[in-house]
């Protein structure tokens, strides 16, 4: 998940430094592209794909409760490397990320709590768009010799629309992308936290994060799995009981944030909390171009990496796991992020002064400081957050890697991955999150137009 938002660190805490403020040149001229297709044209081609799929699949949201039974029903008759279960995981395990955290406190700042609204219906109508990607990148999956399964974006490409060569580009991008936000990102944000809750070095960190996440994907897709499906129930209820907590003692002001929330989506609004030196306000283009950015790097649906996870599952019928999969959106941006947002404002509409002297990127951080501990329960389930994606995109980018060369790659990606881990821990990132943006809207593209090429295969759940 690619957050949009930029972290700057002193020049003396990073040995890349002085290399990044040389290509500051560089970083201005992907600035102004990404500003340029993140702006509009990309997050209005995602969401209006979200919304024509949420009625030519007869609003398949209906069916979440449906979702969730089949994610915890065993289906070990059927073919595939993973139960649905740990498929599900595995594409949550990538998604849910920093971005659930910093990137909404990041929306608020800059688009307003309506940025929050948008943010939460993207997710909404994602869903479709998830179900879709995951659909086809089930019904084109390859079994390969040694009967594991092959799917996602790239063999529909290929065998569904006769188009090798887009499906190279798209594993290239996602390459790219594994080791970009998938990797570099979430290993920088593991060793900045250890270094402000406990003043740990951060090459020692960084050195054990690599260590730990590469015992895991060294194990290959059954470990992996295997990890998700203990890993990200527990992060994920650990950091939403913290943030019922929040709400419970809030309690007063959720029905203000609610109607705040909602109006401001559609009116310019401000809230009275002064934050890096200014105050929260928006317009209505400022809430949605910031909710919808934020909702889309937050699920990536419309990306087709899910379609990646889900490819592997064992699964009787297409609409079966892609329904599953969907699923992962909801968790993803319809509850945590939806839930993050609404910690967010009720403690500005309680506390307004509770967030001077933080930054865009904290006001979570000002929330959960009311709690006792709060800094470390939040430090802890960013750590959490980041070594999941960092193993969940591994399993992407592996795939990628098989796709293009072959399987006797695998082990030369597996460690230039942990190298990347280690490396993205003790650099600052302003040059890769900028190349990480258009590495996601180069995925996102093919895709794109995979999934409207082929819309007539896709066909609606049904019991």
């Amino acid at each position: 998940m690619v957050l949009y938002f930029y972290i700057y660190f002193p020049k003396s805490s990073h040995i890349f430094y002085k290399n990044i403020d040389q290509g500051g040149c560089l970083i201005d001229f992907l600035k102004s592209i990404n500003n340029f297709i993140w702006g509009v044209p990309l997050p209005v081609l995602l969401f209006g794909c979200h919304i024509y799929f949420t009625f030519r699949l007869k609003g398949v949201q209906r069916h979440i409760g449906k979702a969730i039974q089949l994610s915890v029903t065993p289906n070990s008759d059927e073919e595939g490397d993973l139960s649905g279960f740990a498929s599900l995981t595995a594409t949550l395990a990538a998604t849910i990320g920093t971005g659930n955290i910093v990137g909404i406190s990041t929306a608020v700042a800059l688009g307003g709590p309506g940025a929050i609204f948008w943010c939460w219906l993207t997710g909404l109508l994602g869903m479709a768009t998830s179900y879709a990607e995951c659909y086809l990148g089930i019904l084109f999956r390859r079994k390969t010799s040694d009967g594991s399964f092959l799917g996602g974006p790239m063999y529909a490409l290929e065998y569904g629309l006769n188009k090798k060569w887009l499906a190279i580009l798209f594993s290239v991008f996602t390459l790219m992308a594994s080791c970009g936000v998938g990797c570099s990102t979430q290993s920088r944000a593991v060793t900045e936290t250890a270094k402000t809750l406990w003043n740990l070095p951060e090459i020692a960190v960084g050195m054990i994060v690599a260590i730990i996440v590469g015992f895991v994907i060294v194990g290959g897709v059954q470990s992996i799995g295997k990890i998700c499906s203990r890993l990200v129930p527990a992060m994920g209820l650990f950091y939403i009981l913290g943030c019922i907590v929040l709400l419970i003692m809030n309690s007063g002001y959720i029905g203000s944030a609610l109607e705040i929330i909602v109006k401001s989506a559609f009116t310019s609004t401000r809230l009275p909390a002064a934050v890096a030196g200014g105050f929260i306000g928006s317009t209505i283009r400022s809430a949605a171009r910031y909710g919808i950015a934020r909702g889309l790097f937050t699920n990536e649906s419309g990306l087709g990496s899910a379609a990646i996870a889900a490819a592997g599952a064992k699964t009787s019928h297409p609409s079966r796991q892609a329904l599953i999969s969907m699923s992962a959106t909801f968790w993803d941006t319809v509850i945590m992020c939806a839930i993050t947002g609404l910690v967010i404002v009720t403690n500005i509409l309680k506390s307004p002064g509770s967030v001077e002297g933080y930054s865009f990127a904290e006001l979570t951080t000002a929330a959960f400081d009311s709690l006792p501990l709060g800094n470390i329960f939040l430090g802890l389930s960013l750590i959490a957050f980041a070594v999941a994606t960092l193993i969940g995109w591994s399993y992407f980018g592996e795939k990628a890697v098989e796709y293009i060369f072959g399987k006797s790659r695998i082990n030369t990606y597996r460690l230039l991955y942990i190298i990347m881990i280690y490396l993205g821990s003790i650099m600052s990132l302003e040059l890769v999150w900028e190349v990480t943006d258009l590495v996601n809207a180069f995925m996102a593209l093919p895709n794109l137009i995979c999934l409207l090429l082929l819309r007539k295969k896709i066909l609606p759940y049904s019991d």
